[in-house]
């Protein structure tokens, strides 16, 4: 199995990044033919999605995480800035993995869809993500 790890800054602020350019070069640095890209975020606070951006998913994604986790003081999880408690339970609703089937080097994502990190975090802005490619 290949595996790597990356980091990426998301900020102070909510944020959808998309991390299929950085799974591709992964990719391609392995030789792969087809197997299985496991993507995993090891963080208490943050989540991987598998959507459209550029043309408002992105967007409507974190507004929806706003009105279902309100950032305010119901969590009982209190430390760090007011309605952290909501980023600990983000990974309940969107996972910190995801896996998407390579056939021929190639993630085989449909046309809109991207990779991408979900972190409504603002107390943290620099972010792990493993990429694992297991052959098939």
């Amino acid at each position: 199995m290949h595996s790597t790890e990356i980091e990426v800054n998301t900020g102070s602020s909510a944020v959808v990044h998309d991390l299929t350019k950085e799974a591709e070069r992964f990719l391609a640095g392995t030789g792969s033919e087809d197997g299985l890209l496991h993507v995993w975020v090891p963080h208490a606070t943050a989540g991987l999605a598998i959507l459209e951006t550029g043309a408002g998913s992105d967007d409507d994604l974190l507004t929806a995480l706003d009105e279902l986790l309100p950032r305010d003081s119901r969590w009982r999880h209190q430390h760090g800035s007011r309605g952290h408690g909501r980023d600990h339970v983000l990974p309940a609703l969107v996972p910190p993995y995801a896996t998407i089937p390579v056939l021929g080097g190639e993630l085989a994502l449909g046309t809109w869809q991207s990779v991408c990190l979900v972190d409504t975090n603002v107390d943290n802005p620099v972010r792990k993500v493993r990429f694992s490619f297991l052959k098939g």
